[in-house]
């Protein structure tokens, strides 16, 4: 019986050593992502862009930059 339990036990652990072995390879800066974007004014065109990890990460960055600039240089109704 203690036999048994300690199979089971051992088996417990693979799916969890491979999930950790999956999210290693998740945090590696250099692997390449791949993404289908829209283009702009096509409904149906779309381009595949890949990057590294860490050059989406720097993209995504850069747009947020972007984004927050514009709303806080953004100008009222009376244009003040």
């Amino acid at each position: 019986m203690r036999v048994v339990i300690g199979i089971i036990a051992g088996l417990a652990f693979i799916p969890a050593a491979a999930a950790a072995e999956q999210k290693a390879a998740a945090k590696d800066p250099n692997r390449i992502i791949c993404e289908r974007q829209e283009i702009v004014g096509s409904r149906l065109a779309t381009k595949r862009v890949c990057m590294t990890a860490a050059e989406w990460e720097i993209r995504r960055r850069e747009d947020r930059e972007a984004v927050e600039k514009a709303q806080v240089n953004r100008q009222g109704p009376s244009g003040n």
